[in-house]
């Protein structure tokens, strides 16, 4: 794993707005892990403000940057003023797995193609300046069987990969369910072995 699997995702919903030429602009920006979420998003977002003028939207599911999975729309906006600007925001943002939709209640005044792109975009751009954010680690859950002797030894070495026990049992040996990041697995087990002289017993139970 690279260190580019580990990146930015926001960490809650977030949401902001502002008045530009008596339109107001709301800005709501979220998690979108899959295609399905920013999908789910956006037609929340919608039906909260069924009632506005435009909801014009834009995600990116993956990583930073990436076109993999991106989408936008203009949802009446004039072609190119809205959506596009957006996705644009979104995709030199240091954020991965994002999807942020901007509701327009229109006040009477035109702003114009370069006043549509400046409002759209900087409602996004402000969004993303408050977002809360959390560090996306892809991560792996371990059962380890090993005998008693080892658990002081086991605990010293946790920190250090940053593992997070989940729940640890002890019968005629001690059982720990772990959980790390990928990237520290395979260090991890062969530390392991090399503690307990090979007695242990270990298991991914959770996909990598």
């Amino acid at each position: 794993m690279s260190a580019s699997d580990r990146y930015r995702i926001p960490a809650a919903r977030h949401r902001v707005a502002e008045e530009i030429k008596r339109s107001r602009f709301i800005t709501t920006v979220g998690h979108a892990p899959t295609l399905n979420d920013a999908r789910d998003f956006i037609a929340g977002v919608r039906a909260e403000f069924a009632d506005a003028s435009h909801n014009c939207w834009a995600y990116v599911v993956g990583p930073p940057g990436s076109t993999a999975q991106m989408g936008m729309s203009d949802d009446g906006e004039p072609h190119g003023t809205a959506g596009r600007p957006m996705l644009n925001v979104l995709l030199h943002a240091d954020i991965g797995e994002v999807v942020a939709v901007v509701t327009r209640y229109f006040g009477g005044t035109l702003l114009g193609t370069g006043g549509l792109v400046k409002a759209y975009s900087g409602g996004v751009q402000l969004a993303l300046t408050t977002l809360p954010t959390v560090e996306r680690v892809p991560s792996a859950e371990l059962t380890v069987v090993v005998d008693y002797s080892a658990v002081t030894p086991i605990q010293r070495i946790l920190p250090g990969y940053e593992v997070q026990v989940l729940d640890q049992q002890f019968a005629a040996d001690v059982t720990y369910r772990l959980q790390l990041p990928d990237a520290h697995v395979d260090a991890f087990a062969a530390h392991l072995v090399e503690l307990t002289s090979g007695q242990v017993l270990l298991a991914v139970i959770k996909p990598r």
